[in-house]
């Protein structure tokens, strides 16, 4: 098995959705390398797209045909300027051309060139396939699958030969027992079992650097969504209500960037009611800035972004104001492993597995770390992730209108919740009286999501995705 790293859980990207938008951006960015391999990538008039399930099925309120325009037209989500990205949109619907790979001008329609096909490809329920054409001839055609959190394969693709494998660093992990006994037998913390391995493709100051990147951008995510107020995008007349919420909590807090808002909010007097609405500010202002394409870090996917910054800012601003950096690094170590075994063992995609694979396992990653944070035995860090997720088994992804936004939102807020409760919980509970392992709840996960009826998974067929009237999405 290859080796997933924590930045693999961690990716800085664009809203709405890591398997509807992320994946389906990098499928694209795949294809164009794909063509440029072959004679034919100068000889392409035009490209079609074929969305396959619930690609197909919530495509448009994911922006899954935006993520493809974007990708098709050489742009990259971690360092395309979000506020170019309507911009860019507007221009290839307006003269129905696209600069493939931002080289070769096409002729690209939307309506006719992105095809929603409703039917379900059997290897995984999100399925696209690119065509390539010269003039009215097929050259060349590929299929991939985004499989949640940005990640994208082809079938029967050995992503080993890709990948470093993970008997290559010094603790490879598939389970949550031998990552347990790593820390037993070395007497070292998961964050430093973790760093060991991360430390096999990357020098100290680049580890460093990396994770300080992505802490910033949830930093800053947190930031713009507190700051921003008005209707999200979509057609549901979602208000944002971060805005509010932190007009209402901050008082007369001085700061003029995200730093300083960090030490600012530190430095106020929180009370118990106070410290619940501030960590449900902070997971719905990275939601909101989700559901408005905005950049987030995906973690282990976008619509679970906001839980795990959330959390993190909890610690940094309740629980300890002597936070540094290497507090935020030790959290997002230890939540970055906590993800990759879920993804071994279960799946983080809401299409193969509802909403527990999304907001269940972002509040294991984040009950996790808070739980090392504030002193936990790597045994307890554990039973925090397996409390937090077995409060999420079952959980369903019926998202209204196929948006990112109902009951997508406030999820992130409720489970930052429970990650803190589920921290607390295992901080009390002796491992010698433990019930569940960790392991049991993963296995338990993916039994649940196998048997979860399809229509939710990411399909807005659904639960409340029928239940409320919504725009034609």
């Amino acid at each position: 098995m290859a080796y997933i790293s924590v930045f693999d859980m961690l990716k800085i990207g664009v809203g709405p959705s890591s398997s509807h938008t992320l994946g389906p951006w990098r499928a694209a960015e795949q294809f164009l390398m794909e063509l440029k391999q072959t004679h034919y990538y100068h000889k392409v008039t035009k490209v079609t797209v074929q969305l396959y399930g619930s690609l197909s099925l919530t495509g448009k309120g994911h922006a899954t045909d935006s993520a493809v325009m974007l990708g098709l037209s050489g742009q990259d989500p971690v360092t395309m300027p979000v506020e170019q990205i309507p911009f860019l949109l507007n221009e290839i619907k307006t003269k129905k051309e696209l600069k493939l790979s931002n080289e070769k001008s096409i002729s690209f329609n939307p309506e006719l060139n992105i095809i929603f096909n409703k039917n379900f490809l059997p290897f995984h329920p999100n399925g696209l396939t690119f065509e390539a054409f010269n003039e009215n001839e097929l050259v060349y055609t590929s299929t991939f699958y985004s499989i949640g959190g940005g990640f994208i394969i082809k079938e029967n693709e050995d992503t080993d030969k890709k990948n470093v494998r993970a008997e290559l660093y010094p603790n490879p992990i598939n389970t949550a027992d031998e990552l347990l006994n790593y820390c037993v037998t070395q007497n070292k913390k998961i964050s430093e079992i973790v760093h060991d391995n991360e430390r096999t493709v990357r020098t100290e100051e680049q580890l460093h650097q990396d994770l300080i990147k992505v802490w910033h951008t949830m930093l800053e995510c947190m930031y713009i969504g507190c700051h921003t107020e008005g209707i999200l995008p979509g057609g549901l007349e979602v208000k944002r209500r971060a805005f509010d919420m932190h007009e209402n909590l901050k008082d007369d807090l001085k700061y003029s960037n995200p730093q300083e808002w960090l030490l600012a909010i530190r430095e106020t007097e929180v009370k118990f009611r106070a410290i619940l609405k501030w960590v449900s500010c902070f997971a719905l202002a990275v939601n909101e800035v989700n559901a408005s394409l905005g950049r987030v870090v995906t973690a282990p996917t976008n619509g679970s972004a906001g839980v795990i910054p959330a959390v993190l800012m909890y610690y940094m601003v309740i629980e300890n104001h002597d936070a540094t950096e290497e507090h935020v690094k030790q959290f997002l170590l230890v939540a970055g492993e906590i993800g990759s075994i879920f993804k071994k063992g279960a799946t983080i995609s809401a299409a193969m597995g509802g909403c527990q694979a999304e907001i269940g396992v972002s509040s294991a990653m984040a009950a996790a770390a808070l739980c090392e944070l504030l002193g936990g035995s790597p045994q307890q860090c554990l039973i925090a992730a397996e409390i937090a997720m077995e409060h999420h088994l079952g959980l369903t992804c019926d998202p209204v209108g196929g948006l990112v936004q109902i009951p997508c939102i406030e999820r992130n807020s409720m489970g930052a919740i429970k990650a803190i409760n589920a921290a607390e919980l295992a901080l009390e509970t002796d491992p010698k009286n433990v019930k569940v392992p960790l392991d049991k709840v993963i296995s338990t996960m993916w039994d649940t999501a196998k048997d979860m009826n399809s229509k939710y998974k990411e399909t807005s067929t659904g639960g409340l995705a029928i239940k409320v009237s919504s725009p034609d999405c």
